[in-house]
């Protein structure tokens, strides 16, 4: 046998490169190679699990995350994109699960992305390092991720002085009249403020209304595909109310802690306004409409022959907490009965597809693909993430028939390219590599079941979040966490390890009674920890074990 070694690397001249090479190969290559492993086990390690179901635990304990780092948070760029630009919306929601295992990594690309916002308040939708061409658009929701991802991180930090962090604007010329974006290398402003500010500005920018009361929607409001629902300015989104009401609600109360009672007020009442057209123009009768075209006819109603149902409306109506509780109910219902297809095991981001032949208002170029194909009704995974995680937040609050506990667990298998690899009818159609998330899986004849837009797909890292957060029930707070989890009703018990710097904390989450459960768990030491119950895990010793009890299904 023979070894040989080769190294990669770059630097910005030839000579400095002959330094590099130089450096780098005094030092052994086994001993390069145990180093990066230690970086990788130490964060994928940061959050184990341990429950009845061995392809949930491979996904959760390593690929999920692994996926998010390597693929979308460095490389940027897949089998299915190679474009290498950083996207403003995705790679601060791919931070995002990082909160945990790697709160830095969180905490820079906020600054980074705070970097690419122009003077006026709106940002670059991608852009291309080190030089930073990208385009600006119109899109209506980039903007915001900056705040939303600012929140999750003091949140789970309870580091405040990211928002007093100053960086800069870009300044460029605005979009010609007519125009859906423009592509260009933007100037660096002089002008800089907070982090805060460059949040808060998004916000600002974001609180204009349509004849319905509802959120302009812009070139795209997430889904870029209906890019010409609201292009010419007056089309309405029904989702971007339902993220927006969510943000104002995590956002004011920062800016009433730093001394703008009236911005905060401002916010405050444009939600009050979102909120009564949410539940009043928004409400279809069953379920809640996807948006308004330019010249006010409904997208997402019983009255469209396509797309009479979309998934983001019902699954963000319970995510907001804007929505009549009833109302959000009947919403994730209907979801139920019109979006999913328990044979195939998916849940459409919306139905009917558009098809060739669709007659009224163009959505936009989501009417270009294939029915059934990603956006056009597939099961696009990113939303379908959303609606597992609206699903266990409507089962914890209302365990009744109508959102049962297996239903969260049940829609993680249908994601999950492990348990799709597994079974015996849909692997064959699925055709992707087992381990890693898929953008979308088509649900249409003759490719049902069919994966596509693998590895980059900001949906992993979400998959995770869901996963921790939504099933396990996680609260993860700076100093203090609770669990309110949500585990199908055929596991007996589960368990959650986190681990941060040389603290080990051990949660066993079991069906049993109190007594029990801390019999059952004597020999590990275990503490007693109620569902709800705050832990205030900073103060804790270095090795610590808790029991959970749960009520038996």
């Amino acid at each position: 046998s023979i070894e040989r070694v080769f190294l990669l690397g770059h630097a910005d001249t030839a000579e400095a490169a002959r330094r590099l090479a130089a450096a780098a190969a005094t030092v052994p290559a086994a001993q390069r190679q145990e180093a990066v492993r230690d970086q990788w086990n130490a964060l994928l390690g940061a959050t184990q699990v341990k429950t009845p179901d061995p392809l949930f635990d491979a996904l959760v304990n390593r690929w999920l995350l692994y996926q998010a780092v390597s693929c979308r948070m460095w490389a940027k760029a897949g089998f299915y994109q190679a474009g290498g630009a950083t996207g403003y919306r995705d790679q601060l929601q791919d931070a995002m699960a990082m909160a945990w295992a790697a709160p830095t990594m969180l905490r820079q690309h906020i600054i980074l992305c705070a970097s690419r916002q122009y003077l006026e308040g709106d940002v670059q939708h991608w852009w291309h390092a080190p030089l930073g061409a990208g385009v600006r658009t119109h899109f209506s929701d980039d903007l915001l991720w900056l705040a939303h991802a600012c929140v999750h991180y003091l949140q789970a930090t309870g580091d405040t002085a990211l928002l007093d962090v100053q960086t800069s604007f870009l300044e460029g010329p605005a979009i010609a009249p007519g125009q859906e974006d423009s592509y260009s290398i933007p100037a660096i402003s002089a002008h800089t403020a907070t982090v805060y500010e460059h949040a808060a500005r998004a916000i600002d920018r974001s609180l204009a209304v349509g004849r319905h009361g509802l959120p302009l929607m812009g070139g795209g409001d997430w889904n870029d595909g209906m890019n010409r629902v609201g292009i010419e300015g007056r089309g309405e989104s029904v989702w971007l109310g339902w993220f927006l009401c969510r943000l104002v609600a995590d956002f004011a109360p920062l800016a009433r802690q730093r001394a703008e009672p009236a911005r905060a007020q401002r916010w405050e009442d444009a939600a009050r306004g979102w909120t009564a057209a949410l539940n009043g123009p928004a409400w279809d009768g069953q379920w809640f409409r996807r948006a308004y075209f330019d010249d006010g006819q409904p997208l997402g109603s019983q009255a469209n022959a396509q797309a009479r149902i979309d998934l983001l409306a019902q699954a963000w109506s319970v995510l907001s907490g804007a929505a009549d509780p009833e109302l959000a109910a009947a919403a994730m219902a209907a979801v139920d009965t019109e979006l999913t297809d328990p044979v195939a095991g998916l849940i459409q981001l919306l139905a009917p597809p558009f098809t060739p032949a669709t007659t009224g208002p163009n959505a936009g170029y989501i009417q270009a693909y294939p029915p059934g194909v990603r956006e056009n009704g597939g099961q696009y995974a990113h939303a379908a993430v959303w609606a597992l995680m609206a699903q266990a937040r409507l089962a914890c609050q209302h365990p009744t028939p109508t959102a049962p506990r297996e239903r969260p667990y049940r829609t993680f298998t249908w994601l999950s390219p492990a348990h799709r690899s597994s079974h015996p009818a849909q692997r064959a159609a699925y055709g992707l590599e087992p381990y890693a998330m898929a953008g979308d899986i088509c649900s249409q004849p003759p490719y049902v079941g069919r994966g596509g837009w693998s590895w980059y797909t900001g949906a992993a890292a979400w998959m995770h979040r869901a996963a921790i957060e939504s099933i396990f029930g996680l609260r993860l707070g700076a100093r203090d966490l609770s669990f309110m989890p949500c585990l199908p009703p055929h596991w007996p018990q589960a368990e959650l390890t986190l681990r941060r710097d040389d603290r080990t904390l051990r949660f066993i989450l079991m069906r049993a009674s109190p007594a029990d459960a801390l019999l059952a768990t004597a020999p590990s030491g275990a503490q007693l920890l109620a569902p709800g119950q705050s832990l205030h895990w900073t103060t804790l010793a270095p090795q610590c074990c808790f029991v959970i009890p749960l009520p038996p299904i």
